[in-house]
């Protein structure tokens, strides 16, 4: 039986992610509800999610023009919810599972489920966590401190590594995501000045 939370939820969704339409954002084509059935149709994407490229069987096979392009139509995406939309929207998931990829490989960011809205008179909320730990900016994992901030970082975390955050298979010194990123960037940083 589906709870009234979870048919809120359903709701929620369809409105939000039916006033919302950018090149980089998946687009709904329809929705049913019938009994405790909750069905969302998107459009098709041809390459399935950015985690089939980066950590499943199609591993590798992405060339760097189009990693950029995607890093670059994600940043769109996120933009486009966080400062060009009458309102802000957080997204509160942002992960490689929930990228779809057309046949062109444009990204297009799916499952709107979490999502918040933040007002305009407001710089941050104080909420429940919701999302995927791992991806999730420590104010807000620790705190409940939801802010666009929390989008950025999770996009930062997994999309331009390109590795989860929560790998165990890594070597010890590496197997640390922020701390070999932060490493990473100061040797980036000394390169380009020196």
């Amino acid at each position: 039986m589906q709870t009234s939370r979870a048919k809120a939820d359903f709701e929620s969704e369809v409105k939000l992610i039916s006033n919302v339409h950018h090149r980089n954002l998946v687009r709904l084509l329809g929705c049913s509800r019938k009994g405790s059935e909750c069905l969302l149709v998107y459009e098709y994407m041809a390459n399935n999610s950015l985690d089939k490229f980066l950590f499943g069987e199609r591993r590798g096979t992405l060339n760097w023009k189009q990693r950029f392009n995607i890093i670059v139509g994600m940043a769109r995406g996120l933009a486009y919810l966080h400062e060009e939309f009458h309102v802000c929207i957080i997204h509160r998931d942002i992960k490689s599972s929930n990228v779809l990829l057309d046949d062109d490989f444009q990204p297009k960011i799916a499952d709107f489920g979490l999502a918040r809205l933040l007002p305009d008179d407001h710089s941050h909320l104080s909420t429940k966590f919701a999302g995927t730990l791992g991806y999730t900016a420590p104010e807000y994992a620790i705190h409940g401190q939801l802010s666009e901030k929390v989008d950025t970082y999770s996009f930062g975390v997994e999309i331009i590594s390109g590795r989860k955050s929560n790998d165990t298979k890594l070597e010890p010194e590496t197997q640390y995501l922020l701390e070999s990123v932060s490493i990473f960037l100061l040797k980036t940083w000394l390169f380009l000045v020196l």
